[in-house]
C-alpha cells in the first residue's frame, strides 16, 4: 500500500491518473465527515487517517500514517498490545465491534474514546485489515452515568428518593420511599403530601417552596411528620423523623433556566433521634436531681425543701403534681401535704397542718400506689371533651389533667404518702422511664417529708 501525503490516506491500487482521483475523492470524503476514522492493514499498519482523527490526537496523516498500530505513540506502552489485539480483532468477528480505548494525544494528554471497528475483505473475500471510526465520549460517558446513576437511585438506594413537581405533588417516587410513606409508588403520584401526611406537611410544603424559589440549603434538614398509614382497622399515624437534603431541578434545554420541580431525598433516623433525645432527656433529668438536691440544702424548713425537690421536677416533666400525705394505714387515708397553683405558674404550695383528708374513692389511683408500694400510671379513657373533665373532677386533680403518675414516698421502710405528676392533652402519656424518674423524685421527697415529720414531733 501506497500513502497518499496530501489527503492523509493511501492507494493500494497504484500511481494510475484515475485511481488517483479515486483516492482523492476517498480522501475528501473521510475528511469531510464528523468522526475521526482510520484504518489498518492485515498486519496492523495504519493505511488512513482523516481530519477528525487528527483533530482529537493531534497527529497528523504524515505522521500516523506507515506506523505499525498504536504502540509508542498513540496509547501507553502497557495498553499497547490489549489495544491492538482488541482492534485487529474484527477482522474475524462478525458486524462492528464496539470498544473504549484511553488513546495519548500528540501534547500527552490523555482522550477516551469509544471506537466501532469492523473487517476490510479484499477482492478474493478474505480479510485484508480494519477500518475503525471513533469519537470523545465524554458527553456520551456522562450522559449513560447521570442515566445509570437516577436508575440506581430509584430502584436500590436505600433511602428515599422523591421528584416533587412544580405544584408540590410526587412525580416520580423510588420504592423506598414508597414505603416510606405508606403506599404504592403509582398510589403516590400525582397526590397532594397533605394526603399522606397529617402533621409536618406545613413545614415540608415550606422547604419544598423554599428549594423552588431560593435554591437548595447548605445543609441536610431534619424534618418530623405524622404519617397516616393504612392499618387493619382503618388508618392509624406514626411519628417518624425524616433527614432531608433538597435540589432544585431546570431544564437543560432552555436558555433560561426552567424549574421543573424538586428533587428531594430522605432517610429515615427516627431511632437514631429518639435515642438523643432519650439521652438529652437523662441528662436534663439528672441536672435537675442535682440542683434540687443543692437547692433544698439550703433550706431551713425540710417540709420546703420536699416542695423544692417537687419544683425542680416539674420542668418540663409534667403539668401539675401534687403531694398526699398517709396519716393512716388501715384503712389508708391520705391528706394533702403541697401542691402546684391552678391556674397559673408558680413554686408549689404547703397545705396548712390539720388538712382534712382527702376523699378518694376506692381504686383511685394514689391509693392504689400506696397499696403496691410502687408506681401507678393512668390515664382518661378519652383526652378531650367533656369526659375528660369529669374524669380529672372524679380523681380531685386540677382540670386538664389527662395523663397521672403516682409514685409512693418511702423512706425507711415506711410509706409516707404519694407523689402524683400529671400532664394535659399537649404532652404525651407517661411512659416506664417516666416512672423511674418519678421514683428517683419520690425518694427524695420522702426524705424531706420523713426529716419534717420528726421535726414537729
Amino acid at each position: 500500500m501506497s500513502a497518499s501525503r496530501r489527503s492523509g490516506t493511501t492507494d493500494a491500487l497504484g500511481p494510475d491518473e484515475p485511481e488517483r482521483d479515486g483516492a482523492d475523492l476517498l480522501a475528501a470524503l473521510l475528511d469531510g465527515m464528523d468522526a475521526a476514522l482510520c484504518a489498518f492493514d492485515a498486519d496492523g499498519v495504519v493505511t488512513h487517517w482523516n481530519r477528525e482523527a487528527e483533530r482529537i490526537l493531534g497527529w497528523s496523516a504524515g505522521e500516523a500514517v506507515g506506523r505499525t498500530g498504536f504502540a509508542g505513540w498513540a496509547v501507553r506502552s502497557a495498553d499497547a498490545d490489549e489495544v491492538q489485539g482488541r482492534l485487529l480483532a474484527a477482522m474475524h468477528a462478525p458486524g462492528r465491534q464496539v470498544n473504549e480505548f484511553a488513546l495519548v494525544t500528540k501534547d500527552g494528554g490523555r482522550v477516551l474514546v469509544r471506537t466501532q471497528s469492523a473487517v476490510v475483505r479484499g477482492a478474493d473475500g478474505k480479510p485484508a485489515g480494519v477500518y475503525c471510526a471513533f469519537s470523545e465520549v465524554h458527553a456520551q460517558i456522562d450522559l449513560e452515568r447521570s442515566i445509570a446513576l437516577s436508575e440506581a437511585l430509584f430502584e436500590d438506594a436505600a433511602w428515599g428518593v422523591v421528584l416533587v413537581d412544580a405544584d408540590l405533588r410526587p412525580a416520580v417516587v423510588n420504592a423506598h420511599a414508597a414505603r416510606a410513606l405508606g403506599s404504592g409508588r403509582s398510589a403516590v403520584l400525582g397526590r397532594p403530601l397533605g394526603d399522606l401526611i397529617s402533621q409536618g406537611v406545613e413545614e415540608l410544603e415550606g422547604a419544598l417552596g423554599h428549594v423552588l424559589a431560593e435554591g437548595a440549603p447548605p445543609s441536610p434538614t431534619e424534618v418530623w411528620v405524622t404519617l397516616r398509614l393504612p392499618g387493619e382497622d382503618g388508618a392509624r399515624q406514626e411519628r417518624r423523623c425524616w433527614r432531608s437534603g433538597f435540589v432544585r431541578l431546570a431544564s437543560p434545554l432552555a436558555e433560561e433556566p426552567v424549574p421543573l420541580g424538586v428533587g428531594w431525598l430522605f432517610q429515615d433516623v427516627t431511632e437514631a433521634k429518639l435515642i438523643e433525645q432519650e439521652a438529652a432527656q437523662l441528662r436534663f433529668r439528672a441536672n435537675q436531681l442535682h440542683r434540687a438536691a443543692r437547692a433544698a440544702a439550703e433550706c431551713e424548713d425540710p417540709a420546703e425543701a420536699a416542695t423544692v425537690h417537687l419544683d425542680f421536677a416539674l420542668a418540663g416533666f409534667a403539668d401539675h403534681a401534687v403531694i398526699d400525705l398517709l396519716v393512716s394505714e388501715e384503712p389508708p387515708r391520705l391528706v394533702r401535704g403541697a401542691a402546684t397553683p391552678s391556674g397559673a405558674p408558680g413554686a408549689s404550695l404547703l397545705v396548712t397542718r390539720g388538712a382534712l383528708p382527702v376523699r378518694y374513692a376506692e381504686g383511685h389511683p394514689a391509693l392504689q400506689c400506696v397499696d403496691r408500694a410502687g408506681s401507678v400510671r393512668a390515664g382518661a379513657p378519652e383526652p378531650t371533651g367533656a369526659a375528660a373533665a369529669q374524669w380529672a373532677a372524679a380523681r380531685q386533680w386540677p382540670g386538664g389533667s389527662v395523663f397521672a403518675l403516682c409514685a409512693a414516698l418511702r423512706s425507711r421502710g415506711r410509706t409516707l404518702g404519694v407523689v402524683t405528676f400529671l400532664r394535659g392533652v399537649s404532652r404525651t402519656q407517661f411512659e416506664r422511664g417516666d416512672a423511674m424518674y418519678a421514683e428517683s423524685v419520690a425518694v427524695r421527697i420522702a426524705g424531706a417529708v420523713d426529716l419534717a415529720a420528726l421535726g414537729s414531733a
